[in-house]
């Protein structure tokens, strides 16, 4: 009896190894084979070919050994030598800076800090007025020129009696509106300063330009007013991302309710892993953080809304961000916090308590050394290392030796900026083991970022190799959204999500790179785009 048992485990055994090794269990739905294929996995960062099966890598090698896995019904495409890289992960980008809702809009293509002038705003303006219906927004951009001037107010209520104007500057902080677009957005003249933002007043006592966080209720109510216009602008955004190779997608949740980023999410067809993250808004008596549960939700199967963002400071492009320097004329000096040390130390307390991953725009260097101050005051690495703090742009300098420790040990990630932060020493804070994503904010040409990068840092010493950018737009991106289990890397059982290049990035001289595109990208191991 004993012997018949030692039998009919040998004969189980072998049969689920042929099974294993031969059978239909293991074959392949499609096949990529003869090619440059980056995986991203320092362990063997490049093979020829892969095998996907249902949505997952099932395996990677050669291209001998990965057409074994094929049968009669897989799906092979030879790669004829081509780069595959995993699909990129845009993980910082804003649906209201990039884009509006508003039926009538104007955007001056060029991007210029200063801007056009009074007269030639007001003409834009005045164009889309011909053929706007009463109580219809108009939108549009704006340089410093036309935000830092209060008579704008006066202008733009004689010349729109009858429909609120909402005039943004191109990087996103900071508006110029009228009295019409206060009324809509719930507000009046008589408002006072919200916690996170405040108001510029002209000299008769009335609002002209919103700052910061004071922002956000002009923003959602262009949203509500159209939410069936978001739609089509955020499937038309993602088919451009697709042409990129950009697989997964995060926008910072301005302009948006949890109810409305839900909607949106359910309504649109967005082939990309979308992830939203909480953008509280704000009134004199506080931050209105219950509005955004802070349990993750899922909208979709492939979106997810987590996390909070806050803004701690604006931009040095306006002089609203806190720096030991003087760096404008106006009147801010050295620049400011948008939440006062208090409320900082509160948010703090909050994502300790919570959770819920927290994600901080810092821009300058005092206000960068005041919040790691008021981390490592609040809480053990063990405690802080696990909710993956995120610090957006990583524009506040050279962080002193003190201050990398803190970062390294309480696992705080810099996500960084190309097209802002050239003088990063970017490549320094790799080689001491801090971890650096990239956090485009409106790039959608990901080979235009990893050009930066690579051959544009002020420092030519900081430029990142091809393999360590690749590494940080993909790999570390999915750590920076808790995803480094599921996507970010191509090895067997992750998510098959990656994009065919048309043209091997890692040898092209670096002045082509930009004109890089993808010739295949595919999500879930589908298709996407071709």
């Amino acid at each position: 009896m004993r012997l018949k048992n030692i039998c009919r485990r040998v004969f189980l055994l072998a049969f689920v190894t042929c099974i294993g090794l031969y059978g239909f269990a293991q074959s392949a739905d499609i096949i990529l084979t003869n090619g440059k294929i980056f995986t991203a996995n320092q362990q063997q960062l490049y093979v020829q070919a892969l095998a996907i099966r249902d949505n997952k890598i099932l395996a990677t090698g050669t291209t001998a050994a990965i057409e074994k896995l094929a049968a009669g019904n897989t799906k092979k495409i030879d790669l004829e030598g081509k780069t595959v890289v995993p699909g990129f992960n845009d993980q910082h980008d804003h649906f209201a800076f990039a884009f509006s809702a508003a039926p009538l809009t104007f955007d001056h293509v060029e991007f210029s800090v200063p801007g056009l002038g009074k007269a030639a705003v007001l003409d834009s303006v005045a164009r889309l007025l011909v053929n706007a219906k009463p109580g219809e927004w108009i939108e549009g951009k704006i340089g410093t020129t036309v935000f830092f001037d209060t008579s704008m107010r006066r202008s733009l209520d004689s010349i729109a009696p009858d429909n609120p104007v909402l005039l943004q500057v191109q990087w996103g902080h900071g508006v110029v509106t009228n009295k019409n677009a206060l009324y809509a957005a719930g507000l009046s003249d008589a408002a006072k300063d919200p916690v996170g933002g405040w108001y510029d007043r002209n000299s008769d006592g009335n609002i002209s330009s919103v700052q910061q966080n004071a922002e956000e209720p002009f923003r959602i109510a262009i949203n509500l007013a159209y939410p069936e216009a978001i739609i089509p602008l955020i499937e038309s955004f993602a088919r451009e991302q697709l042409r990129g190779g950009i697989t997964s997608t995060l926008f910072m949740g301005t302009g948006f309710t949890h109810s409305l980023a839900t909607t949106t999410l359910q309504h649109a067809n967005i082939p990309q892993r979308l992830r939203i993250v909480a953008w509280p808004r704000s009134t004199p008596e506080g931050r209105q953080i219950s509005e955004w549960p802070v349990a993750q939700t899922h909208p979709t199967p492939t979106s997810t809304i987590s996390g909070i963002k806050y803004c701690i400071d604006g931009t040095p492009l306006e002089g609203n961000a806190l720096s030991s320097k003087p760096y404008h004329s106006r009147g801010n000096g050295n620049g400011r916090l948008n939440y006062p040390a208090h409320t900082i130390r509160q948010m703090l307390k909050e994502a300790l308590t919570s959770k819920r991953q927290l994600l901080m725009h810092i821009t300058a260097d005092s206000s960068f050394g005041i919040v790691l101050h008021l981390i490592k005051e609040s809480g053990t690495p063990e405690q802080w290392r696990p909710l993956r703090v995120r610090v957006e742009h990583n524009t506040a300098g050279n962080p002193t030796k003190e201050q990398r420790k803190i970062i390294k040990d309480y696992g705080i990630l810099i996500m960084h900026t190309p097209k802002f932060a050239f003088n990063s020493p970017i490549r320094s804070l790799l080689d001491e083991g801090i971890l650096v994503g990239i956090s485009p904010d409106g790039t959608t040409n990901p080979f235009w970022d990893i050009t930066v990068i690579t051959s544009q840092q002020a420092n030519p010493d900081e430029n990142l190799s091809m393999e360590q950018a690749v590494i940080a737009y993909t790999k570390t991106n999915a750590f920076a959204e808790f995803k480094e289990k599921e996507k970010g890397m191509l090895v067997k059982g992750m998510l098959a999500d990656l994009t065919v290049l048309s043209q091997d990035i890692f040898t092209v001289p670096i002045q082509q790179l930009p004109a890089t595109t993808s010739v295949l990208t595919m999500i879930d191991g589908k298709i996407v785009y071709q």
